[in-house]
């Protein structure tokens, strides 16, 4: 948990008077110079930092800054032209967002970076072990009238339902509703929420009958406090871990991580170009650091695929 809020600290501050960035330049010791602003999903941003403070300790002269708006809110400023790079934690969404991007002529790569698995866990005190997706839709459905754990059935413990969960701008909060629920956006709205996963982590820790999602590497950093639940997707019950996210046998709550680069940013600003080379090169490293599940061997090459295709190399 320190080290988790350690990194928040140092992000907000990082994020404080983002402005928009000019043209990079080098510096006397040949090391790439000048901003790049990044924003986006909370889920992707425990790899940004790390790929950001990386990338600027071989860079001195270049300060890359990393908000922590949600998928929805980091999209939003990415197609109004705003940032360079928005971190997501879901596809664009090709009915809203993808369109607003066209309007402002903010044309874009889409850069696979890292992998997830959505963790529900609960207190502790709450000895939960497995949950079917049924059962998951039954707890968080919109019209879901379940006020005890134990009227999922199966054995589930008795316990005043309280849950926490991501917000509306969250990445996180549109995979988990569309697949669970059946629908982006359906959901009860009796639960607490917030985009910031340290304090969906906090409130679960501090709750006694307390049921929450959010990304893995929230769960990995502070493992010792939380209680992991395995989901059954109709195949048995699959707790998540690199190895069960990687293989796609943690289902359907396993995902791929993205980071949009916009094309004029990139063919415009040299430190843009040279954060995100950076970015792809060091994945793997950055997603140990960060503590996600990284890339496998596949997706690493598609992602450098694409990123030569936007460089147009």
């Amino acid at each position: 948990m320190q080290k988790r809020l350690l990194i928040a600290v140092a992000a907000g501050a990082l994020a404080v008077g983002v402005t928009a960035c000019g043209s990079s330049s080098s510096s006397g010791t040949g090391t790439t110079s000048g901003s790049v602003a990044v924003d986006g999903s909370s889920t992707v941003f425990p790899f940004a930092q790390a790929s950001a403070e990386g990338f600027q300790g071989e860079n001195p002269d270049a300060k890359v800054t990393v908000g922590e708006s949600g998928t929805g809110g980091g999209l939003e400023k990415f197609c109004a032209g705003e940032i360079d790079i928005a971190d997501a934690s879901r596809p664009i969404d090709p009915a809203d967002e993808a369109p607003v991007c066209k309007k402002n002529k903010v044309e874009y790569a889409q850069i696979e970076v890292a992998n997830d698995g959505i963790s529900i866990v609960t207190n502790p005190a709450l000895k939960i072990t497995c949950l079917t997706t049924d059962q998951l839709n039954q707890l968080w459905q919109k019209d879901s009238t379940v006020s005890d754990y134990n009227q999922l059935g199966g054995g589930t413990p008795a316990g005043k339902v309280s849950l926490y969960g991501p917000g509306t701008d969250s990445g996180t909060f549109d995979f988990f509703t569309e697949t669970i629920n059946g629908e982006k956006g359906n959901t009860r709205t009796d639960y607490q929420p917030s985009e910031d996963d340290n304090v969906l982590v906090q409130g679960v820790e501090g709750d006694t009958t307390a049921l929450g999602y959010f990304g893995y590497s929230y769960y990995e950093s502070n493992a010792d406090k939380l209680n992991l639940v395995g989901v059954d997707g109709g195949s048995g019950c699959v707790k998540p871990s690199v190895a069960t996210i990687q293989d796609g046998s943690y289902k359907p709550l396993s995902r791929t991580l993205y980071m949009y680069v916009n094309t004029a940013s990139l063919a415009d600003k040299a430190q843009v170009k040279a954060f995100i080379d950076y970015v792809v090169a060091n994945a793997q490293a950055s997603a140990k650091t960060a503590q996600v599940v990284p890339l496998t061997a596949a997706q690493l090459t598609t992602a450098k695929s694409e990123l030569s295709k936007a460089e147009g190399s």
